[in-house]
């Protein structure tokens, strides 16, 4: 074969086939590139309503009584988002062919509507042990699909700590409470305002004095107390007050005549939550609390062989106390004031003191209205006990954590076992601060499924730049946000990034998860419940300025319709409230079609990470709309 040279034509030719090649090459980069960059900037701008005008209807609402303003979301994100003009805009479907059609708004009096505490639908249940008072959620034939209205007047609430003593009274038109307890100072009316004197029935003289003669008798200021459940909280002055000394409160009590207790606790900027002593175990996991309370709570703890001191008891961590003031503690001294007799009340008091014994607990201290109790920090000593209490006796059940519509027993629940007198069942949680950072136990122990120390401490550096990201977006550090929920809180990390600024986190697991976390968050020194998001959560309208769903759709998108799951977090979300959802883009996609018929205004990010990263992040937020006020609430 003929050797070609460089001068030849064929050689010629070849080079010149390269330099096409190679020219066509980097034009077609060139255009990728540009498309690409095009693309990028304009997913930064929310679309526009486009077509006939006439698809575009207003709807009623009255945005000159909204006093907050909303984001915009984001530096550098192009055309910054107005949502104070488009809330008004609402899209028809006018033709039936799956275009954006609103849902409607629900009347006036649905405006506080908790779809698993009806009080109508309680009625059909038993009045035994408050049965009718649980939850017990609409079957698919009783649900409703609409937008739950704010009242006319609404105004967005007062800031922390401001919230704490002052909200709007067309926020929670009741004055109920006002009445009924004006002379304990729970609640006053004062023009178009509520203000909350921090009073309470056991203690008239305020929460904060109240909480004062507490630290007399157990330390409440060394960090070694940090989480407290407060059963029958009224409207938790009790929590709202211990958040000063880093304390955090899960304060619960019924829907019932008490007219919008939690309601109020939550438009304090108070944690709180619908809930019920009644058969079913409490929506916690076992030893998460460091304290718990009861301020004449009238909870029989006495009764059904000791069955709510025992629920007490599964919940409290080893060494954790339990404190008890009002009927009948100081008998001698109130019986007249409650009309009971000195024996009737010292029976009582004498029968609790037997429950506490047979649950291992020792009795600290009693002075004047106040008693406190100790759980054991193990139980090498109780078998000594129960010899002598048979009842109630140790629990068979192998998941004491277990509390989703789980009935409550009468038995002790066993606690981890130990090496000896002065160890911690379970491990030892660090004092507050610290504990938020700190392994929990239960990682450290191996008890987590997939958890271990080391992504423990890769899961706090994902969430120190996760929030880097979102501060770039929405004001968290501004103090716009309050009260705030972990949709699926995972270890917890999400809320410990946030424990530098004025919010509290509501950390809730999904019941479907694969993993049950709830007991290490509360290791860690924060709050929470679990949930099944197929159902509504307990808890008003209106009750949360920011609401974080990573990854919940994902798992709940072939148990239930994902349509319902945003409709009860619009039920839930304050108005110009913000939603950050994390999940597929498939997955957004979708959410986000809902979204835009809840007359949400919303923008798909790129992932922390970069464009590059499948997960995506949904920033939402609600437009502000108030129902008509001559709407009739009957």
């Amino acid at each position: 074969m003929p050797k070609e040279y460089p001068a030849s034509p064929k050689a010629q030719q070849l080079q010149e086939s390269k330099k096409q090649r190679l020219t066509y090459i980097l034009l077609v980069s060139a255009l990728c590139i540009a498309f690409y960059v095009l693309g990028a900037w304009q997913n930064t701008t929310l679309p526009k309503p486009v077509g006939n005008s006439a698809a575009i209807t207003r709807v009623d609402c009255d945005p000159a009584t909204s006093s907050a303003s909303v984001p915009s979301f984001g530096p550098g994100s192009g055309e910054a988002l107005d949502f104070d003009a488009h809330h008004r805009l609402t899209i028809n479907d006018t033709d039936g062919s799956g275009g954006l059609q609103q849902f409607p708004a629900c009347p006036l009096n649905f405006s506080e509507y908790t779809p698993c505490e009806d009080r109508t639908r309680g009625r059909r249940f038993d009045r035994a042990m408050l049965v009718y008072r649980e939850r017990h959620c609409p079957g698919k034939d009783e649900q409703v699909r609409c937008l739950i209205p704010a009242p006319p007047g609404y105004k967005t609430p007062f800031k922390w700590p401001k919230s704490r003593d002052y909200a709007y009274f067309n926020n929670i038109p009741h004055k109920e409470l006002s009445i009924e307890k004006a002379v304990q100072n729970w609640i006053q009316v004062e023009g178009d305002k509520f203000r909350f004197p921090g009073g309470g029935t056991m203690f008239p003289r305020g929460a904060d004095a109240y909480i004062d003669d507490i630290n007399k008798l157990i330390s409440l200021s060394d960090g070694q107390i940090r989480t407290a459940v407060d059963t029958g909280c009224g409207v938790a002055s009790w929590g709202a007050y211990l958040l000063k000394r880093n304390i955090i409160a899960m304060s619960f009590a019924p829907r019932d005549t008490h007219e919008a207790q939690v309601q109020f606790a939550l438009e304090r900027g108070v944690p709180a939550i619908i809930g019920v002593m009644g058969k079913h175990r409490l929506p916690y996991p076992s030893r998460a609390f460091d304290m718990a309370h009861c301020s004449r709570c009238l909870i029989p703890w006495y009764a059904h062989d000791g069955l709510y001191l025992a629920e007490v008891d599964r919940i409290l961590r080893p060494g954790g106390y339990w404190i008890l003031s009002g009927p009948p503690i100081n008998w001698k001294t109130h019986h007249q004031g409650w009309e009971r007799t000195k024996d009737d009340l010292k029976q009582e008091q004498d029968k609790i003191e037997d429950v506490a014994r047979s649950l291992c607990w020792n009795k600290v201290v009693e002075k004047r209205d106040l008693s406190i109790w100790q759980k054991p920090k193990n139980h090498l000593e109780c078998a000594n006990i129960k010899k002598t209490y048979k009842t109630p006796h140790v629990c068979k059940s192998d998941n004491p954590d277990a509390a989703w519509y789980r009935q409550m027993e009468a038995c002790v629940t066993p606690l981890p076992e130990v090496s000896n007198q002065g160890e911690v069942a379970g491990g030892a949680v660090e004092k507050w601060p610290e504990r938020a950072f700190t392994v929990p136990p239960r990682i450290r122990r191996g008890m987590i499924p997939g958890l271990d120390a080391k992504k423990f401490d890769e899961d706090k550096k994902l969430w120190e730049k996760r929030i880097a990201y979102y501060k770039r977006t929405i004001p968290i550090a501004e103090s716009r946000y309050r009260n705030v929920m972990d949709m699926n809180a995972n270890m917890g990390g999400f809320a410990a990034s946030l424990v530098k600024y004025p919010v509290w986190v509501m950390n809730v697991v999904p019941v479907n998860s694969d993993r049950d976390t709830l007991g290490a968050i509360y290791e860690r020194g924060f709050i929470g419940t679990y949930q099944d998001w197929c159902e509504a959560f307990s808890t008003y309208p209106r009750t949360y300025d920011l609401l974080h769903a990573d990854n919940l759709f994902s798992i709940y998108q072939d148990r239930c319709d994902i349509t319902d799951i945003l409709l009860e977090m619009d039920r839930i979300l304050r108005p110009e409230g913000t939603a950050i959802i994390r999940d597929t883009v498939d997955v957004l996609t979708k959410v986000q079609a809902i979204t835009k018929r809840m007359r949400w205004e919303s923008r798909i990010m790129d992932h922390e990470d970069g464009p590059f990263n499948p997960e995506k992040v949904l920033m939402a937020v609600k437009t502000y709309w108030t129902a008509k006020p001559s709407e009739d609430q009957n």
